[in-house]
């Protein structure tokens, strides 16, 4: 393949491709422009929590910030039937797709505001290295012919312990030690989630499913992020 055909997006994702690379290509630049899209639109609202005094001292106040934290929270969680039931029917798709994002960068933004500047940045470099590098070789390795969809059930079994764990350490009171692990279990298994993802992105979503393929990036992304915060916040 010469060079121009690569910037074109022609060359194959994978050996024995049958579709259209031009087409896969044109699928893949547009779920990540959306996911782009939510990180900005994440840091935004994440910067205006954390910035805007009122805000935080609200949040500070004790039982009204914990009340609308939960609030907030729970229709993050109930925004995600609707959003899936519609991940197929524009605009509805895009309307839902920004009011999730916006509710989950103010729960983030929750997280950051009790956070040292310091550790922010950190976990905002980990995490940029992160994606950018697992999501690099996720392409390198699936073009050789790699295959990671048996990471599937790993992952889910793992996400699951995770889960668990996070109950156990939300009801019962834990060392730093304990939060650090979690939040490097966290780390580990979202990593693996970029490059599974990132696996289907290239060669099994459909191409009118770019909303699920952005939001499942977009969750693994903010994952890390929260991971490294929770893991350098016990460390400091």
């Amino acid at each position: 393949m010469a060079k121009g055909d690569v910037e074109r997006g022609t060359t194959e994702l994978y050996p024995g491709m049958i579709e259209p690379p031009e087409i896969r290509w044109a699928f893949i630049r547009k779920v990540y422009a959306i996911v782009a899209m939510q990180i900005l639109l994440t840091i935004a609202v994440a910067s205006v929590v954390v910035f805007v005094k009122p805000i935080h001292k609200f949040l500070a106040s004790g039982t009204p910030g914990l009340v609308l934290l939960i609030v907030v929270f729970i229709l993050t969680l109930l925004l995600i039937c609707p959003l899936f039931a519609y991940r197929k029917r524009h605009p509805w798709n895009f309307v839902l797709l920004v009011l999730f994002t916006i509710l989950l960068s103010f729960t983030l933004g929750v997280a950051c505001a009790f956070s040292k500047g310091k550790i922010i940045l950190e976990a905002f470099i980990l995490t940029g290295a992160a994606v950018a590098g697992l999501t690099l070789y996720t392409f390198w390795a699936v073009k050789r012919g790699k295959d990671f969809s048996f990471l599937g059930p790993f992952l889910s079994a793992s996400l699951l312990v995770l889960i668990v764990f996070g109950i156990f350490m939300f009801f019962f009171r834990v060392g730093k030690v304990a939060h650090m692990i979690y939040g490097l279990m966290g780390a580990i298994i979202f990593s693996g989630y970029i490059v599974y993802d990132t696996n289907n992105l290239i060669k099994r979503y459909t191409y009118d499913e770019y909303i699920t393929a952005a939001i499942e990036l977009y969750l693994d992304i903010v994952n890390i992020f929260i991971a490294f915060l929770q893991m350098l916040g016990a460390t400091d």
